[in-house]
């Protein structure tokens, strides 16, 4: 199938595609803005597609300017008044209506469609996870709403859900009731050149960079800790991420750090004697990879997606179990020589590139032939 078009003086042209980010909170959204940074990356590069990206005023500079529409009267911002807002003005912002109505296809890749599509373009939506059907109790009755509107009505109505992982698509099936032909699986990637990987001697603790949200199951591994200094006194455990301040009081041999800067992640990544990974539902799972990309030895729940994207390169363990995540820790530092080889060939299985691909792919099956924008096979 060739993913080129036609122009008009006959030759061949690639897909347009317009990728509005308006709800994107620059420096305040993890996984999904990496996610976001790294595929406008990689479709700017494809010859398969022109794309243009639009932003908040809040969120410029995140893409090249070449390819980027800033929306100067949307302001962004993470509080739901500011996400209600943005995306009202959005709807009637002439350039980022001109964006969506020239494009051959609108990609949301943070989820929410705004501003929404022309009614004569197809459009595909990203859904991350569905935590808010899987999780519901950790979320405000507004969020749910919001959600179910913006989220789930817009997922039923695009012609194509890309996710990131086997398990979350087998999640959206089962929720929204999309034809499992429907929902794409493109798995994220680790860019390994960002990583050093340390072969040699490392420090005495165990990481777990996660935010500290119910799920991140934060009070199980600090007591799964305290079972393993038991015979291992001298290990501490260090957590890194937001929102860690609900945790509380915690042991003297817990260094709550907080929100670090991305060198300062990558160096404790090098040096970790383990990263230890209980969280209770995961979409996909990036820290575990980049652990394996530094060469840093892992142990992860056994649920949502982490079995999926650690394979045998993790030791698993039951996350709601503190014992049986202290076993896993202790058994990821003894085994170490042999998850470091497993996990620097595992995190070199998911790329960006891949990833784009993936994209490209669902961008050339949801336009038909026949369509005037469509492409040809």
């Amino acid at each position: 199938m060739s993913l080129d078009f036609p122009s008009a003086d006959g030759g061949e042209r690639p897909m347009r595609v317009a990728l509005p980010l308006l709800n994107l909170v620059p420096g305040s959204m993890g996984g999904s803005e990496t996610y976001a940074a790294e595929l406008c990356k990689e479709l700017v590069a494809s010859p398969h597609v022109d794309v243009r990206v639009g932003l908040p005023a809040s969120a410029r500079g995140f893409a090249p300017p070449d390819v980027s529409m800033v929306a100067e009267k949307v302001p962004g911002g993470a509080s739901a008044r500011d996400r209600l807002v943005s995306q009202l003005l959005a709807e009637v912002s002439p350039p980022l209506r001109r964006l969506v109505h020239d494009a051959d296809l609108v990609h949301y890749p943070l989820t929410v469609p705004s501003p929404r599509p022309p009614r004569n373009r197809p459009f595909v939506q990203t859904l991350l996870d569905t935590q808010h059907h899987d999780l519901r109790d950790n979320f405000s009755r507004s969020e749910l709403v919001y959600r179910r509107v913006r989220y789930d009505a817009a997922a039923r109505r695009a012609a194509a859900v890309i996710t990131i992982s086997e398990f979350c698509k087998g999640r959206i099936v089962h929720h929204l009731g999309i034809p499992a032909e429907r929902v794409h699986v493109a798995y994220l990637g680790v860019d390994v050149d960002e990583f050093a990987p340390n072969l040699g001697e490392r420090d005495r603790f165990v990481l777990y960079p996660a935010r500290g949200w119910p799920h991140k199951n934060h009070a199980r591994l600090i007591e799964a800790m305290s079972i393993v200094r038991r015979t291992h006194p001298d290990l501490r455990l260090v957590l890194t991420g937001g929102s860690l301040d609900p945790l509380g009081d915690t042991p003297p041999w817990v260094d709550v750090k907080g929100l670090v800067s991305r060198q300062e992640l990558l160096a404790l990544y090098q040096r970790a004697a383990c990263l230890a990974f209980p969280s209770l539902y995961e979409g996909f799972g990036l820290p575990p990879l980049e652990a394996m990309a530094s060469g840093c030895p892992v142990t992860a729940a056994r649920s949502g997606s982490l079995p999926e994207v650690c394979g045998e390169a993790a030791v698993q363990f039951d996350p709601l179990d503190p014992a049986d995540i202290a076993r896993g820790i202790v058994e990821a530092i003894a085994d170490a020589a042999t998850l470091v080889e497993r996990g620097l060939g595992r995190a070199r299985q998911f790329t960006w590139s891949r990833c784009a691909d993936a994209h490209v792919r669902v961008y050339g099956s949801v336009l038909q032939p026949g369509d005037a924008r469509s492409v040809s096979h």
